[in-house]
């Protein structure tokens, strides 16, 4: 099914995410909205309506500090209750939150604050110091570190606390629903080293927040057990969303524990989590599978782990810019091992030989994905003309980079990325970015960074790199360049993107127009533990 651009506006009419919290404040006011567990005290709960209260509060606070409907405002933080307070507080007041990933360095956070031009930041205590230079003036901090350590002892000089927030005039919503607002802004790796950013809408939310739960055929006594970080779109659109269009309950941790993951989900009941890579199952296969209610995981279908974990497993794709799963499979038509589903409603997917031409069973092919944009896909890149022009085509169609194999019975597969991607313990990342750190090393002809198996994590960065001849060279490089390059990258990029290994050559193998033949350096890299 296909929508066209009327009938998507017609779907989100009269409603933003203000909209569907009051929902459920009207309707069940004291049922369970979020549940807060931690290793290091009780479990917290906010119904909903002491939720949208502490939103309110927020949201007034916030006002009265100076931020205004259309200003950003970073959100950089660790899973907690407070990212999502501050999200709907933000939604509240009309303006848009930034969210980013706690993992990157002070380079990175740079590059991204002013990308994105923001006007205030809210973080927590082991972040305030990484952020103490910024130039916003409204700054907030958690009051405690949210997580299961103490926290850091951060210098929170020019921090307001986020308790006297709680403590605000209410904000009370004067404006009408804006479906076409801007919401938030999340950032995907892509290409170049530049990462760029996802801003998507209210209607967005909203339609992705449907799509889930009629996919998964969610209810309002559904228990969705949240883990992922909540600065990616699975995490807060797919799941916390999702459970919200239901009035369902989603119980949150700061992340993944296998150790602590059966016994807060047996606890609150959990009905269904996402695992997004292999990493999540080889952790949990440590420990013993108890008795639980989860109904389904969606990672792939894999008839291995049902059997071992006694629960049903369900494919699906999708993407930052998807904002929801375009691709998802079917609760009562499963497929194959390891597919990922059939075209969802909602948005139109093509997959595509070289020549632009339809790929048939049995083939595989670049996977493409148009929908009306602002409402079932994202609305653009922020600030990013280039990058908007490069992913559309004159039909709309928006390129995902992805590959997907076709089965005789019409099953899809995720094949691999045409794009220079890894996939590292479910983190997407780009090799051009970590190319240009090393290529500041003044050894460093040429590089090449690909993913090498790794046992847990799927795969992880490793660097080919050429020297540079002694005579042209300042210096000869150093008998420790390994050390040498992985320290730089550990000064420059989030951990995550940090390579584990460097491989010295002397030339590189070439593709066509002299490409490095990156395919080729991969084969024979062993797995590493």
């Amino acid at each position: 099914m296909t929508l066209n651009t009327r009938a998507a506006e017609l779907m989100v009419q009269g409603r933003d995410l203000p909209w569907l919290l009051d929902q459920w404040v009207q309707r069940t006011p004291e049922k369970t909205f979020l549940i807060w567990a931690t290793k290091k005290s009780e479990p917290e709960t906010w119904s909903y309506g002491r939720f949208e209260a502490d939103v309110r509060a927020v949201a007034g606070g916030l006002a009265a500090r100076g931020l205004a409907k259309g200003q950003r405002l970073l959100v950089h933080m660790e899973n907690c209750p407070e990212l999502l307070i501050t999200h709907f507080a933000c939604a509240y007041l009309g303006a848009v939150a930034v969210h980013t990933n706690t993992r990157l360095t002070s380079r990175e956070l740079i590059d991204l604050i002013a990308l994105t031009e923001i006007e205030a930041i809210v973080t927590q205590p082991q972040y305030a110091e990484l952020l103490q230079d910024s130039s916003q003036t409204l700054k907030i901090v958690t009051d405690n570190d949210s997580g299961d350590q103490p926290d850091s002892g951060a210098n929170l000089t020019g921090y307001q606390p986020f308790a006297e927030l709680l403590k605000s005039e209410p904000f009370q919503i004067l404006r009408p629903a804006e479906p076409l607002l801007d919401l938030r802004v999340q950032f995907t790796s892509g290409t170049t080293s530049q990462p760029k950013a996802v801003l998507s809408t209210h209607a967005n939310v909203l339609f992705a927040a449907q799509q889930t739960a009629k996919a998964y055929e969610l209810n309002s006594h559904d228990v969705a057990h949240v883990f992922v970080p909540l600065f990616h779109t699975n995490g807060l659109t797919v799941m916390v969303m999702g459970s919200l269009w239901v009035g369902g309950t989603v119980l949150l941790q700061r992340k993944f524990s296998a150790s602590n993951f059966w016994a807060p989900a047996i606890a609150h009941r959990a009905t269904w989590c996402s695992l997004p890579s292999g990493f999540f199952i080889n952790a949990l296969s440590q420990y013993p599978v108890p008795e639980h209610l989860f109904r389904f995981w969606f990672i792939a279908v894999l008839p291995e782990v049902e059997a071992h974990f006694k629960v049903k497993t369900r494919g699906h794709w999708g993407m930052t810019e998807m904002i929801t799963l375009p691709i998802i499979g079917d609760a009562h038509h499963e497929g194959p091992p390891l597919n990922i589903g059939r075209p969802a409603p909602g948005t139109e997917i093509a997959i595509r030989r070289a020549d632009g031409s339809d790929s048939q069973p049995g083939e595989t092919g670049d996977l493409f994905v148009r929908g009306v944009r602002g409402i079932t896909i994202f609305k653009q890149y922020l600030n990013n003309p280039t990058a908007n022009a490069e992913a559309f085509d004159d039909q709309g169609w928006f390129n995902t980079g992805d590959r997907i194999r076709i089965d005789q019975q019409g099953n899809l597969f995720f094949a691999d990325r045409s794009k220079d991607m890894l996939r590292v313990g479910g983190e997407n990342i780009a090799a051009s970015e970590i190319e240009a750190v090393i290529r500041e090393s003044p050894w460093v002809k040429e590089c090449a960074v690909v993913g090498q198996p790794h046992k847990m994590l799927d795969e992880v960065p490793v660097a080919f790199v050429s020297i540079i001849d002694a005579g042209d060279a300042v210096d000869s490089a150093p008998d420790n360049l390994e050390d040498q390059l992985i320290g730089l990258c550990e000064q420059h990029l989030a951990d995550f993107k940090r390579i584990r290994r460097v491989y010295i050559v002397e030339e590189f193998p070439r593709a066509s127009l002299n490409k490095i033949a990156k395919y080729r350096l991969r084969e024979g890299l062993p797995t590493l533990e």
